[in-house]
């Protein structure tokens, strides 16, 4: 049995997780999806949440499980589950990023998505200065992130997205060799995504190379589009 903590990507929250988690657990592992600081149901206001908090949250996790956990990050959050393996190295078996953001240590999220010209998604970002935070207008939600779920996954996005923190985006990471590089990393890349588009997601793997390179011919969201074949892959990746 394996225990995998699931982090979901900007405007998200663990609901991303409900067809997955159930699977994961058919096949006797054990799956625990949070919802972020100011995400979901953590009532954090949105202009108070940093990256240091956030990550300290996932590694108060990390430590209350017996054993090692695997980590899977989303999207933006990729960062998220990196900085957390270079504070808890012994901790974790495995990283696994799904459409995720890999970035080197002394860089930014923001500084790989202005690379990123082919997305969708930035025009429809809205940003609220006071905040701190931006949100998705909902026009492009089925085009940028949803365009081969269904159409009740786009209705209770509409329901569920909420604000995204500015600042983790513009954090550097802190990666060591002697911490976050000894961690093996793999990458799942979904080949038709049109918010972290094809383009960005290779040139992040091909930089900063992964033990094995998963693709999926999916939107951004395969957790909602194909989980099945997703949840295949995360086995597979659990057991190598």
């Amino acid at each position: 049995m394996k225990t995998f903590i699931l982090i979901h990507g900007s405007w998200h929250s663990a609901w991303n997780w409900h067809k997955v988690i159930p699977l994961l657990e058919k096949q006797g592992h054990r799956a625990i999806a949070i919802d972020l600081p100011g995400m979901g149901r953590d009532k954090t206001p949105i202009s108070e949440v940093k990256m240091q908090s956030t990550v300290q949250k996932i590694c108060e996790l990390i430590d209350s499980i017996d054993g090692k956990v695997i980590l899977v990050g989303h999207s933006k959050n990729g960062i998220m589950i990196s900085q957390a393996a270079e504070y808890r190295p012994d901790k974790i078996e495995k990283l696994i990023y799904l459409a995720a953001y890999l970035i080197p240590n002394g860089k930014t999220q923001r500084e790989y998505s202005v690379q990123d010209t082919e997305g969708v998604l930035k025009p429809f970002v809205t940003l609220h200065d006071k905040l701190n935070a931006t949100t998705l207008q909902h026009q492009i939600y089925k085009e940028g992130l949803y365009h081969d779920c269904d159409d009740n996954i786009v209705e209770l996005a509409k329901l569920l997205l909420s604000h995204e923190p500015v600042e983790s985006g513009i954090t550097p990471l802190q990666l060591t060799n002697q911490n976050y590089h000894t961690v093996p990393r793999f990458y799942i890349e979904c080949t038709a995504d049109k918010a972290v588009t094809p383009f960005i997601q290779k040139k992040m793997y091909t930089e900063m190379p992964c033990k094995k390179v998963y693709s999926m011919d999916t939107s951004h969201s395969p957790f909602f589009s194909k989980p099945n074949e997703l949840v295949a892959i995360i086995c597979e990746i659990a057991s190598a």
